[in-house]
């Protein structure tokens, strides 16, 4: 049976790869703002950023994705993001190179992710796409942190930024 539910996609690079999160758990697009670093988290916690009165945490994807880190430039932003932890929907930025753009695309045109044996991890993975001959992981955030790294980085939350 063919699933052809058309759901749309934010693109966004993480170097020379495309990524993409379903626009259902993107809250907003921000330029990149300073990050207050925070003492004793893992390297891919960049730190908390002050939006609208709220300390929001904000990871790099890049560390998390043990790709090189690069400098910022002006195109560099953080997607802001609903994570569930332990049953509570919580906001988190991730910050990216840039962001492309929002593209629709059925499940029928997902294919699921490669298999990588069993010491990769690829549960994040939701999908593979295509879209111009150009592939894209199709990422499920609530997957990309484990629920452990999630508890930390949210911990810090109530933290002033």
């Amino acid at each position: 049976m063919s699933d052809n539910t058309i759901l749309q996609y934010l693109t966004f690079g993480l170097g020379e790869e495309v990524f993409a999160l379903e626009t259902g758990s993107v809250r907003e697009v921000i330029e990149l703002v300073p990050v207050t670093r925070i003492p004793k988290t893992p390297p891919f916690m960049r730190g908390v950023i002050n939006l609208r009165g709220h300390a929001v945490p904000v990871v790099d994807l890049r560390i998390k994705f043990d790709m090189p880190r690069t400098q910022d430039t002006v195109n560099t932003c953080i997607i802001i993001v609903d994570v569930e932890v332990e049953g509570e929907n919580c906001f988190m930025g991730a910050i990216v190179d840039s962001v492309r753009e929002v593209f629709e695309m059925t499940n029928d045109q997902i294919n699921p992710p490669p298999r990588m044996g069993t010491s990769i991890r690829t549960d994040f993975i939701r999908g593979m796409g295509k879209q111009n001959e150009e592939f894209i992981m199709i990422l499920d955030i609530g997957k990309v942190f484990s629920q452990e790294e999630l508890a930390l980085v949210l911990e810090n939350e109530g933290t002033e930024a």
